[in-house]
Parts: structure tokens; sequence; C-alpha cells
């Protein structure tokens, strides 16, 4: 059984956008793909840059999936399974989220 960690209020995160939260220690990319109030975790450490940077990256969609690119080198990962596109031999930690009752909570 899951304990969940309550982020933020949904409408704090602009859809299209991605926020970055400490998540018992750890710095989790989120993200809001549309209006609809639905949300991705992965961790935020980009691993070709060594840089905590992907929660500023893009969100497309490629072959029915969202991925977001990473900012510095572009690279990008898949918000489901956290693996990358271009490598598959990098891939980055995913988070279960839910919205419930307008909160972002993710699974610890």
């Amino acid at each position: 059984m899951s304990q969940w960690l309550k982020i933020c209020d949904i409408n704090e995160i602009v859809p299209g956008t991605g926020v970055c939260a400490l998540v018992n220690g750890e710095q989790v990319a989120l993200f809001r793909p549309g209006q609809e109030s639905s949300v991705a975790a992965i961790a935020n450490l980009d691993p070709f840059a060594k840089a905590n940077v992907l929660s500023r990256g893009l969100i497309g969609e490629h072959q029915g999936e969202l991925w977001v690119a990473s900012p510095l080198k572009k690279q990008r990962f898949n918000l489901r399974t956290g693996l990358c596109l271009e490598d598959e031999r990098f891939s980055v930690k995913t988070y279960q989220t839910r919205v419930c009752d307008g909160m972002v909570e993710v699974a610890l």
C-alpha cells in the first residue's frame, strides 16, 4: 500500500509545463501535459548533463507517448517509463502520481 505525499494544488502547475518538488530528499520533476488534471513525475536529474533541469524541459509527443526534452542536451525521456528515446541505456526514475481533491500527490 502506497503512502501519498501532497505536493501542491493542480492549478499551481501551468498546463504544458513542469515544476520541481522535493520528495523525500529527492528532486522530482512534475509535469502537467495539458488542461486536464493529470500529472506525470520523473527524477529531475538529467543523466547526460548531470544537472537537475528536467522540470524545465519541453513536453512533446512521439508515437502516442509523452516525453520531456532536456533543456540542456535535448535528449527525450518518456514520462511514463523514464526511458531515454535517443539512448535506451539511460533512463530516469518515474514516480506514481494522482490528483485528489485538486491536490497533486506523489507515492512514497
